[in-house]
């Protein structure tokens, strides 16, 4: 993993109004393609309408047919961007039919986190590009299978933050890497915020007969719903879920491990558990996890809790939640968050950045669709598995209540099968993630 340079950051300030002009000399996303990119999104509840408004506003860019279990949000949706746009959108009930439709050039995945991986490699085999949420994936195995089927199947596929396509975060990193605070040895990311009790249920709950309920498990075995709510609570429960550390967190995860310049670790050890709820939340809203990185002697810790009391160093996001990054190096500290940064060195404090906004992910992937080239993508998959990775691991060493070993080569857990087991799932067929893509 390379540190960002200057080189770097020019590229990614640039990168929107690159998307934004097409042309110059940019190829189409595949031979016969014409100067539209048409575009489906998977799964349109809650993130999939910032998917559809944000590539709908984009040039040379139509987003064509949406997808979603939900046949009630599903038309809504369609029913809504068809009057936006006045052009009739192809509605999909089921994703392997999207998949079929060669009208379709790139897909953007919105599904809850455990369709992410094996959406991502379907879309894939069928000649997609792919832009798909965080995390990345559900698991450690099936994110380095959807790595290898990018590389397989020679297709573009970005991952879900949107740190990297922000000028003003790529000004802090580059200033980060070139010493700005020394030697930079440890970071310090934070997920501060107030979720609220998902409540407690009885017995098993009814799924209204619009949603496919079969589909909306996938690759999760086969249970009846056991809380208030389907959507959106399923964060909080381990077949499903990957709780704020891999919901909200994973965005301060790739920062902290950007800036670092560090991928896979080779200790990690995690605590924490279940506060304040009496609640059918499985996965901990107070958690603190630590990965260490022998070979450079760095340090990356991770804290998720539900109160934000303290300000940490002045980020905040509207007085709901602190997430951010502290940076701790030889000379001072870099505070880094929601396209800010100050940096403290002694009694000085530059507040930075002079690049402001968020930018737009949304245009890095259409660039990197258009180019071919996976530097135009505002993040890659291949460090949207690791830092999805980061994650899970965290997880694992909290459930098994132990320090995990972890090879980072070979992303297996060394001496410890137990361990080897939670890095994967068994898969409900025939929703089956390939382990030769």
């Amino acid at each position: 993993m390379k540190a960002m340079n200057r080189r770097d950051f020019l590229r990614v300030t640039s990168a929107g109004a690159g998307a934004m002009a097409f042309g110059g000399g940019l190829k189409p996303a595949r031979a016969g393609v014409n100067d539209t990119i048409r575009l489906a999104v998977i799964g349109v509840r809650g993130r999939g309408q910032a998917h559809i408004a944000g590539f709908e506003q984009l040039p040379g860019v139509e987003v064509a047919a949406l997808c979603d279990v939900d046949q009630h949000i599903l038309g809504e949706r369609a029913e809504a961007l068809e009057k936006e746009t006045n052009r009739k959108i192809v509605r999909y009930g089921n994703m392997r039919e999207l998949f079929d439709d060669k009208r379709i050039d790139a897909v953007s995945i919105a599904t809850p986190n455990h369709w992410h991986s094996l959406a991502g490699i379907w879309a894939m085999q069928a000649g997609k590009d792919v832009y798909v949420e965080k995390p990345l994936s559900h698991n450690v195995w099936e994110g380095r299978q959807l790595v290898k089927a990018a590389r397989k199947y020679k297709r573009m596929c970005q991952h879900g933050v949107q740190g990297r396509s922000s000028p003003a975060i790529c000004e802090g990193i580059a200033k980060l890497h070139e010493g700005v605070i020394g030697d930079v040895y440890m970071a310090r990311g934070v997920c501060y915020r107030r979720r609220p009790s998902i409540g407690k249920v009885d017995g098993p709950q009814p799924v209204p007969e619009y949603i496919d309920y079969d589909q909306w498990l996938g690759p999760a075995p086969k249970k009846p719903l056991m809380r208030k709510q389907l959507h959106y609570d399923w964060h909080w429960q381990w077949d499903y879920g990957n709780g704020d550390i891999g919901n909200q967190g994973v965005h301060e995860m790739d920062l902290a491990r950007w800036g670092l310049v560090v991928g896979l670790p080779s200790k990690i050890q995690s605590t924490g558990g279940m506060f304040l709820f009496d609640a059918d939340k499985q996965i901990p809203n107070v958690q603190t996890t630590a990965y260490y990185y022998p070979e450079s002697n760095k340090l990356l810790v991770f804290e998720v809790r539900p109160w934000f009391t303290n300000d940490e160093a002045g980020f905040t996001a509207g007085g709901h939640s602190n997430t951010g990054v502290l940076f701790f190096g030889s000379e001072g500290y870099m505070a880094l968050w929601y396209f800010k940064y100050a940096t403290f060195l002694g009694d000085k404090h530059e507040p930075g950045p002079s690049a402001e906004g968020a930018g737009s992910e949304w245009s890095t992937f259409i660039a990197g669709v258009r180019s071919r080239k996976e530097e135009d993508l505002g993040n890659t998959v291949e460090d949207g598995h690791l830092t999805s990775t980061l994650c899970h691991l965290g997880h694992v060493s909290y459930r098994l209540d132990r320090v995990i070993r972890f090879d980072p080569k070979t992303e297996r857990c060394i001496g410890d099968e137990e361990a080897n087991k939670m890095l994967t799932r068994n898969y409900r067929p025939p929703y089956v993630v390939p382990g030769q893509v």
